[in-house]
């Protein structure tokens, strides 16, 4: 088993918990009560590159990043240092998170708020929206093409803007193909885990103007944001390099500057 089937099996199974305390009927009823979504495109088509910065406590590769203990708090400092959304890792397992994690950063700011998890089902997007993302990850590899096109559709009807991450120039094209307008390249290997920036570099000229293109993965340093936005990045997905930072409200305020 892959790591990435490893951790769809494990959010798959953490799901079916939580389906058992509340079914899909009553998720999609507070997904449909809950406020409105919160449209990151605006920021995302700026000139200037636009960061996602991510809270995340630990990762498969990494181990243990950063104690957490309010994500609320540092979500707060993105925020006030100019990030554009902010993603929230929701899986337990590998990765510490939870759903909990998305509502209190989700109360504490107004910037649009990004579901990343293993999402295979139509239940994880309307929990996603229930617990008020304005943004969720879908992930090629992890889903047949009629599944991601069914899981674009259900997010599009809830106003959500569907993150689609890619690793191949197959991927690239299946995105394309399920009608997917916001494009990521991850630039770690899904079966090594070992990552390599010039990933996004071979990709991101796959991805046609016309569509935003999300640098994801390995972005460690001012230096590594600049080569990633002179690859054609309109936004760089952030984390181990801000939750390590011991000002990360300086350390995203730096990276969306540059192109400004």
């Amino acid at each position: 088993m892959s790591v990435l089937d490893d951790l769809v099996a494990g959010a798959v199974a953490d799901m079916a918990e939580r389906m058992e305390l509340a079914p899909l009927e009553q998720v999609m009823a507070a997904a449909d009560a809950a406020p409105a979504v919160r449209d990151p495109l605006p920021r995302f088509e700026a000139e200037e590159l636009a960061v996602i910065a991510e809270v995340k406590r630990s990762s498969p590769s990494k181990g243990r990043l950063a104690d957490i203990p309010d994500p609320a708090e540092l979500a707060l400092q993105y925020a006030a240092g100019g990030a554009a959304a902010i993603s929230v890792l929701t899986e337990r397992r590998r990765f510490g998170g939870g759903l909990d994690d998305l509502r209190a950063v989700r109360s504490a700011v107004d910037t649009p708020v990004l579901r990343k998890d293993f999402i295979v089902t139509e239940y994880q997007v309307y929990e996603a929206r229930a617990a008020g993302a304005d943004l969720a990850l879908l992930i090629v590899a992890a889903l047949e093409q009629q599944q991601l096109e069914n899981l674009l559709a259900i997010g599009d009807s809830l106003g959500m803007c569907m993150l689609v991450e890619t690793h191949t120039a197959h991927e690239v094209e299946r995105a394309l193909d399920a009608g997917a307008f916001l494009i990521g390249v991850n630039n770690r290997n899904l079966k090594t885990l070992e990552v390599d920036l010039g990933q996004f570099e071979e990709l991101a000229n796959l991805i046609p103007d016309t569509h935003i293109r999300v640098a994801e993965s390995g972005i460690l340093t001012l230096d590594d944001a600049w080569r990633m936005y002179d690859a054609g990045a309109d936004v760089v997905l952030v984390g181990e390099a801000l939750v390590k930072d011991g000002d990360p409200k300086q350390a995203v305020r730096n990276m969306s500057a540059i192109g400004a």
